[in-house]
């Protein structure tokens, strides 16, 4: 007997879910069509989201919308549905990101738990015909190394947070969890060390330098900050995710208020050592981007598992004279996507997200 394809409520939560996931900004620049006939719900670029100054080869909308994906991936599994993945499958239409095939999983099925279909993300020829790298089934050794049924409590709890941690050290055994996450969709993630952390955080704050000295990307910036005393806001950066101001000025986090006053904000000493990790993949096209995107959400989703808080560093990827210069000098290899902070401390508040009527279409 054929399996059943799911309702019209199942994938509305599977988009819910989906669309948890962090973004450039916030901006959110995805899209999901669902055939029902099909049972086949596409991913799809909303490029009027796009942010074109800081992200002018949607490098960064990719990602974004790769970490959707992962958490669509987990949502699919926690349904008891298998999600055969396949990225950018029609090279003719850069709109549309990937197609994920759900099918009810059977009853006899022990993948329970498992990856439920992460093995056939499949890469289409357009993309020189390469097999992406993600691995099917769990990867043993505590909540950071589960699968991805067992990360699914982790999408409502994910936020990043833009304020201090604390001086304790992610533990070892933390840390290899987390690497196999980012391994486990075709990725690497490595915690910096000196001296290349050094040159990192250099990096960083010669990026912020940067940001303030172009207008056009202060612009930008602004454009997606948002005031709760004036607006209702359901994108961008809210003032209250802004976290406080660093009173050494030599946090790694983005400023969305920038160079505006913000009456009563607090000013605080961030952690001495920040505890930075940088995620690489081998490539650097298209696919390579949705896959970064992938491993970064089951890192922070496993990273949440294990009570640790994140938030993001990227200033650097934005400019190409720096972004190269973030690989170590000695060991380093690959391509870097992202820099994610890690520590302990306050989670951090939930962003806002558009109505699922905006960004859900289903056909016949």
């Amino acid at each position: 007997m054929p399996a059943q394809t799911p309702t019209d409520a199942m994938v509305t939560d599977l988009v819910a879910d989906a669309t948890a996931a962090p973004s450039m900004h916030n901006a959110q620049p995805w899209r999901f069509r669902y055939g029902r006939g099909s049972g086949t719900l596409d991913l799809r670029a909303d490029f009027e989201r796009r942010l074109p100054q800081a992200d002018p080869a949607n490098r960064a909308l990719h990602v974004g919308c790769g970490a959707a994906l992962l958490n669509l991936r987990v949502s699919a599994a926690h349904h008891g549905l298998t999600a055969a993945t396949t990225l950018l499958p029609e090279p003719a239409d850069p709109v549309l990101l990937a197609s994920v095939r759900l099918s009810a999983r059977p009853a006899d099925d022990g993948a329970l738990g498992g990856d439920s279909g992460g093995g056939s993300d499949a890469v289409s020829a357009g993309d020189s015909g390469a097999v992406s790298g993600a691995v099917s089934g769990a990867v043993s050794g505590g909540p950071g190394g589960t699968g991805l049924q067992a990360l699914y409590p982790a999408i409502a709890k994910r936020h990043t947070s833009r304020y201090p941690f604390d001086e304790q050290p992610v533990p070892d055994d933390v840390r290899a969890r987390l690497v196999a996450a980012a391994r486990a969709e075709g990725a690497e993630l490595v915690f910096l060390a000196e001296p290349h952390l050094e040159t990192v955080l250099d990096l960083i704050r010669d990026a912020e330098g940067y940001d303030r000295g172009d207008p056009a990307r202060e612009a930008e910036q602004e454009h997606w900050a948002r005031f709760s005393k004036t607006d209702a806001p359901v994108d961008g950066i809210p003032d209250y995710a802004f976290g406080p101001r660093d009173a050494t000025e030599r946090a790694t986090n983005r400023d969305f208020a920038g160079g505006r006053p913000m009456p009563g904000r607090a000013r605080v000493r961030f952690e001495r050592n920040p505890q930075l990790a940088l995620l690489t993949t081998a490539d650097d096209r298209p696919a390579d981007w949705l896959r970064a995107g992938q491993a970064l959400e089951r890192v922070l989703l496993a990273a949440t598992l294990e009570e640790v808080s994140t938030s993001f560093a990227n200033q650097p990827m934005e400019w190409p004279d720096l972004r190269w210069v973030l690989r170590d000098p000695v060991h380093g290899s690959g391509n870097p996507q992202m820099i994610i902070r890690l520590g302990y401390g306050p989670t951090g508040p939930r962003t806002p997200r558009r109505a699922l009527e905006q960004v859900l279409t289903f056909e016949p």
